[in-house]
């Protein structure tokens, strides 16, 4: 790889030995993919923040002990357990201190615990065409598209490394020629609710895509940022995709016009999308729910007030939990704001920096009803639990009656 002064000082140990290591690796790294050279970023997202194990605690701790520090602004992705709330946690219990302590050393490297799977929803966010090193899933989906900014598939602890160096190898997602479309996908308008169906839109791109960057004509041309958001979670989540291009949507969906005519074609129609939703809900009439679980990936300003107009005057059935996973910033806007009063009234708890796909808090018997297309797809495996997908309007007649409703 061809270096450049800043990446020989960085590797010469001039930026202190936690830098030094950190570019070591990612040097290693670059070569397994690859790349011919380091680029710079401007921020980081780190993923490797969320407690698995002692080897968490174990990498980040080496740099801590190192003396290093983040040279690019960086935050942190969800962890493992809503230390904030932490009686709600019916995962095992030793996560919550390990998790505190896996927090802590973060931002002792001068990483920012925002501790949500939507950073995109704060108000610094990345620009049209800038490199940066995101992980998790949903926030690499949404940056390359919605955005139009720069990210590879950055996993555990090689997003902490370029954070600590400000360098990533020029590769995958980073490069022009990768961005380019691979197929064409024609896509049947809504007829169903519209968060529901752009959760099966995501699903059923995600299962035609397998990792491939889609040219997508079709959608509404009014999709909001939820509900892109929504759809790449859910493609990201069946298909690995990183990154698609929605025509009049997406900033870099014009820069391909004259190229669709030669990509390979694959319709979603109306059927495809039915056939998502039945394999994300499999529950029956009548099936006992124990909780209505939204916010993967976090709960924006904009849904609640979606939420709060649909459950005003209403009330969770007794048995039935409500939690909306959402981050530390909007869950205080919420609960100092108008609407609080019909949400909390409804019986909503709200959780912040986790997702309760990933912390277990219904502890309740029963199934889980959802209108995310990726809490529809890992929630069974990881909870080991009956999840259905619905649109949020039938989610919440569920809630009321304790019961799956037609």
């Amino acid at each position: 790889m061809r270096l450049a002064p800043i990446d020989r000082e960085l590797l010469g140990g001039l930026h202190g030995p936690a830098a030094q290591k950190a570019m070591e690796i990612l040097q290693t790294y670059g070569a397994v993919m690859g790349a011919e050279e380091f680029i710079a970023i401007e921020s980081a997202h780190i993923d490797g923040c969320l407690y698995h194990g002692p080897s968490t605690i174990d990498f980040v701790r080496l740099f801590v002990d190192l003396g290093g520090r983040v040279r690019v602004p960086t935050t942190l992705n969800v962890a493992a357990v809503d230390t904030t709330h932490p009686s709600l946690h019916c995962g095992p219990p030793e996560f919550i201190p390990a998790q505190e302590e896996t927090t802590a050393l973060h931002e002792q490297l001068g990483c920012v615990a925002t501790l949500t799977c939507a950073p995109y929803q704060r108000i610094f966010r990345p620009r049209l065409g800038e490199h940066v090193a995101w992980a998790e899933s949903n926030a690499i989906v949404f940056v390359n598209s919605v955005l139009g900014a720069r990210t590879d598939r950055y996993g555990d602890f090689i997003d902490l490394c370029a954070a600590l160096t400000g360098r990533v190898p020029c590769a995958g997602l980073h490069l022009d020629a990768n961005r380019q479309p691979a197929l064409l996908i024609d896509i049947a308008p809504p007829r169903q609710a519209r968060d529901l169906y752009f959760a099966a839109a995501g699903y059923a791109l995600g299962e035609a895509c397998k990792g491939r960057i889609a040219y997508i004509r079709g959608l509404p041309s009014d999709a909001t940022e939820d509900e892109l958001k929504g759809m790449g979670a859910a493609a990201a989540s069946s298909g690995a995709v990183a990154m698609f291009h929605a025509e009049g949507l997406t900033p870099e969906a014009r820069l391909w016009g004259g190229v669709i005519a030669d990509l390979p074609h694959e319709p979603i129609g109306a059927e495809r999308l039915d056939a998502a939703i039945a394999i994300l809900c499999p529950l029956e009439r009548g099936e006992r729910v124990a909780a209505m679980c939204l916010g993967t990936p976090h709960f924006s300003f904009a849904e609640f007030v979606s939420l709060a107009a649909l459950v005003d005057g209403r009330r969770a059935h007794p048995e039935c939990g409500v939690f909306v996973s959402t981050s530390r910033e909007i869950a205080e806007q919420i609960e100092n704001s108008p609407m609080w009063g019909a949400l909390s009234g409804f019986g909503v708890q709200l959780i912040v920096d986790t997702c309760t796909y990933l912390a277990p808090v219904v502890a309740q018997s029963g199934a889980i009803v959802t209108n995310s297309g990726k809490y529809a797809h890992y929630g069974p495996t990881h909870l080991q639990r009956r999840v259905g997908l619905m649109s949020m309007d039938r989610c919440v007649r569920c809630a009321e009656h304790g019961a799956v409703t037609p």
